[in-house]
């Protein structure tokens, strides 16, 4: 296989199915330019190559600079399925996996977990490396965002993956059903809070969100605080899972670092918060640059 240590910058791509953020690291990490847009997979399919050649030309980067691809553009929809990995396969192996669709393009692979559990990721498994390179390599790691990641590390190898439907959820009950109509209110941090405090009280969540509607209706909450508490009532069902998972055997998944943007970032932490877990918030650009730097070598 090629490698990529003779070029001294590197472009690397986020690209997941609607969007898609780009960065050009040198070979510290440094990231020394980055552009983010709306042509994520669905967008840029079928012609994946004229997507990418407008975005090197967007960020001045010229065709002869390495490129590591990662997300959604590996998987069947995207420009080349990448076979997943198993889990047991170190995070610092994953540039010796890499699918190559073009001379100097690169897709980086995704996991696939066996047991206990069925789970997969496809892009995630970037930014849990580049927690590694930045010395997180035990301890929970949670991904928020359509299809939350939450990622037990030990020695910088998965040993427990849960994906959480939350933000796909969220997505579907405020556009359509009966509860689309009370969707429309402000941010409420006490609305927030009380969706965090009902899912702590482990109901089934079909149940727990037909009570949102019935809070509604029945006169016992405002409409406008609806979609806070249903925002609280799904990020606070992951929180309840995943703590299920310890079995007792300790009373917080410490250390417990969340990747997401930072308005995201700020409602796990609050979530977290509730659940008497402290939160360490790195910054996400940082992580995916320190997981480039990974392919230089």
């Amino acid at each position: 296989m090629q490698t990529l240590h003779s070029s001294p910058k590197l472009l690397g791509i986020d690209w997941g199915t609607s969007n898609r953020r780009a960065y050009l690291i040198d070979p510290s990490g440094r990231c020394l330019a980055s552009h983010a847009d709306d042509q994520g997979m669905l967008a840029a399919r079928p012609n994946f190559e004229a997507s990418l050649a407008a975005l090197q030309a967007a960020m001045g980067v010229s065709g002869d600079v390495p490129i590591i691809a990662s997300g959604m553009v590996g998987s069947a929809q995207g420009w080349r399925e990448v076979p997943y990995l198993d889990t047991g396969v170190p995070l610092e192996e994953l540039p010796r996996h890499l699918m190559r669709p073009g001379p100097r393009h690169a897709i980086v692979p995704g996991y696939c977990q066996r047991q206990p559990a069925v789970d997969v990721m496809r892009g995630e498994e970037t930014q849990l490396l580049g927690m590694v390179a930045l010395g997180q390599r035990d301890g929970w790691v949670v991904l928020p965002g359509t299809h939350s990641k939450w990622v037990l590390l030990r020695d910088g190898v998965i040993q427990r993956l849960s994906t959480f439907m939350t933000g796909e959820l969220f997505a579907m009950l405020s556009a359509q059903g009966t509860l689309a109509p009370m969707m429309s209110g402000p941010d409420s941090d006490d609305a927030f809070a009380a969706g965090i405090a009902e899912a702590r009280k482990a109901a089934p969540l079909s149940n727990a969100l037909f009570g949102v509607r019935a809070r509604v209706v029945s006169g016992a909450m405002p409409a406008s605080a609806a979609r806070s508490f249903l925002s609280g009532l799904l990020i606070g069902t992951e929180f309840h899972a995943v703590l299920a998972l310890l079995d007792g055997a300790s009373p917080t998944p410490a250390p417990l670092a969340c990747i997401a943007s930072p308005a995201l970032q700020q409602r796990y932490a609050d979530a977290a918060a509730q659940f008497g877990i402290t939160l360490n918030l790195p910054d996400p650009d940082q992580v995916y640059c320190a997981a480039l730097a990974r392919f230089f070598e």
